[in-house]
């Protein structure tokens, strides 16, 4: 779903013709300008989904980190229990 150039449309365009954005979004991530300037992308959802998949989770990468073993870390236990708010 990778599109070879980004689609760019000015934020006037956008506003006047949203189904033509949401069609070229099917294509690809449209990059919607204000005063000429990147503003906002649009994505598919399936992009978005895509994007985030493509991301380790924080887990994976401490456990890919080959120094993630020598890390000493102690967990304290803490006791007391915590007393609701009053709101007078």
């Amino acid at each position: 779903m990778m599109a070879d150039a980004m689609i760019s449309m000015s934020s006037r365009e956008f506003n006047q013709g949203t189904g033509e954005a949401k069609k070229a979004a099917n294509s690809g991530p449209v990059c919607i300008t204000n005063r000429g300037q990147p503003a906002f992308v649009l994505l598919s959802f399936d992009y978005y989904q895509q994007l985030l998949s493509d991301q380790p989770s924080l887990v994976e990468m401490l456990c890919s980190t080959p120094e993630a073993g020598d890390i000493d870390f102690e967990v304290s236990c803490f006791d007391e229990l915590a007393q609701p708010a009053v709101f007078a």
